[in-house]
């Protein structure tokens, strides 16, 4: 049989295009970690904790919203066209949270942004993994979950660069009146309009899913676009391949009520826990905390900036390590350790807390969680989940899955303070672990192997058909 030629720079450019809808993923989520000291005196809460809470975790319900959308816009409309709706929402939110002084309009484009990442988080990872070859979709696949962490660096770094130098001593006040406090938090926003445009435009240059395209009974579209990757010997293939999963299920209508089939709703529950699982591992936390877990350990605000910088950029070092084992270690290896290597660093962390360590140990034992987490739960939990759920039901089971991230994550940031004043930062990291614990307990027992496996060969294996 004929080894196909593939076509990898086509390939680099349609990931790479739809992998920027992780980059805006990944710096709207972060960007108000550095703008939280100054909005928040802007908008007179510093001392309203119930309205902080809301200002961090708004951007949240959005991500719900457009996860839940999401499903039902990529059914019915493919992956492409949401994800330009993704890009103008974006753009909206950019403009929007640095333009307005009032607190509640802040909440609405916040929440704009929300669902903006929500749709691109569930379906520029699909996109990727519908047009990437089986031996390299791992790699193609986190390259998304690169761009996510590339967004999060360089939210980081703007934060940095545009926060004007803080006096230690600097009271409230002093901080409100000052360029920070009145203008720099804006251009940290606004600063994500140069990435959300060229996001919009480029995404007309990319094909449709040929997963998708035949599925709507548009086969030698989809051909031309196999042809394109791999050459004819390989869109024959995969094109014979697509239709004999989907021929069977073409007339049936996707509701809920197709996932009442045992197989396939083994394979939901093994996406819901996967997704939810890489929230409640804890590692957002320092991200969207980063002020109070910093604080804590004795560090400024100034210093606070710098450090989130370096946890960003250990982030991104580290998902490049993840991209070029996924594909030779395979998924599940690289799950387990990073469930087993955080419970082991979240317990020595919470021993640090409760002897009161401060300064370099707790920013060292945060950045080998950073990098533990970035090799591992990180991109592969994407990975997994844009290529376990059948194809007539991609778009619905991911929105599920995805939907179940989000409400995991905005319960697990809107629990943090909550937890951190009852149970302490120790206590709270301690709590952490043992969830690590029964995560690497149910990826040992349920998560199969799916490296170097057709999407088709997966669903038929994975559903009891093969």
């Amino acid at each position: 049989m004929e080894v196909p030629k593939f076509n990898f720079k086509y390939i680099s450019f349609l990931a790479l295009v739809s992998a920027m809808g992780g980059f805006l993923f990944g710096y709207d989520w972060v960007v108000i970690g550095g703008a939280k000291p100054f909005y928040e005196l802007y908008f007179e809460i510093d001392d309203l904790p119930s309205l902080q809470g809301w200002a961090m975790s708004s951007a949240l319900i959005g991500c719900i919203i457009g996860a839940v959308l999401s499903g039902f816009i990529a059914d019915r409309y493919g992956r492409k066209i949401p994800l330009i709706l993704a890009a103008a929402l974006f753009i909206l939110s950019a403009f929007g949270t640095g333009a307005i002084n009032n607190f509640t309009l802040f909440i609405f484009f916040r929440l704009i942004g929300g669902i903006g990442i929500g749709l691109a988080s569930t379906l520029s990872p699909m996109y990727i993994a519908e047009i990437s070859p089986a031996k390299y979709r791992g790699q193609f696949v986190s390259i998304n979950q690169l761009t996510i962490v590339i967004g999060i660096l360089a939210a980081q770094i703007v934060n940095y660069l545009v926060a004007e130098p803080i006096p230690e001593d600097l009271s409230p006040s002093g901080i409100l009146e000052s360029w920070n406090g009145q203008i720099g938090w804006r251009w940290m926003f606004w600063a994500e309009l140069i990435p959300a445009l060229a996001f919009f435009l480029l995404m007309f240059l990319v094909p449709k899913s040929p997963r998708f395209l035949v599925k709507i009974y548009q086969d030698e579209k989809a051909r031309s676009i196999l042809n394109k990757i791999g050459g004819m010997n390989f869109a024959t293939t995969e094109l014979k391949s697509i239709q004999e999963t989907l021929e069977d299920n073409k007339q049936q209508k996707i509701n809920i009520s197709a996932f009442k089939n045992s197989g396939v709703k083994s394979i939901l529950i093994i996406g819901i826990v996967l997704a939810v699982f890489q929230q409640w591992c804890g590692i957002n936390i320092i991200f969207n905390y980063a002020e109070e877990i910093f604080a804590a350990a004795g560090y400024s605000v100034g210093d606070m900036l710098f450090n989130i910088v370096i946890t960003g950029s250990v982030n991104l070092v580290f998902t490049l390590v993840a991209m070029g084992t996924v594909d030779r270690w395979g998924r599940r290896k690289l799950m387990l350790m990073g469930s087993i290597g955080l419970a082991i660093v979240y317990a020595v962390l919470g021993v640090a807390y409760y002897n009161n360590f401060a300064g370099w140990p707790i920013l060292l034992l945060v950045i080998i969680a950073i990098g533990i987490y970035a090799m591992s739960l990180a991109p592969i939990t994407w990975v997994v989940l844009s290529e376990i759920f059948p194809n007539r039901l991609r778009g619905m089971a991911m929105s599920i899955a995805t939907f179940s991230l989000w409400v995991a994550s905005f319960v697990l940031t809107f629990t943090f303070p909550i937890l951190n004043n009852t149970l302490t930062a120790s206590g709270t990291f301690w709590l952490y672990s043992v969830i690590c614990v029964l995560g690497f307990i149910f990826i040992k027992q349920k998560l199969p192997e799916t490296k170097g496996k057709s999407l088709e060969d997966i669903e038929l294996e994975l559903t009891g058909k093969k």
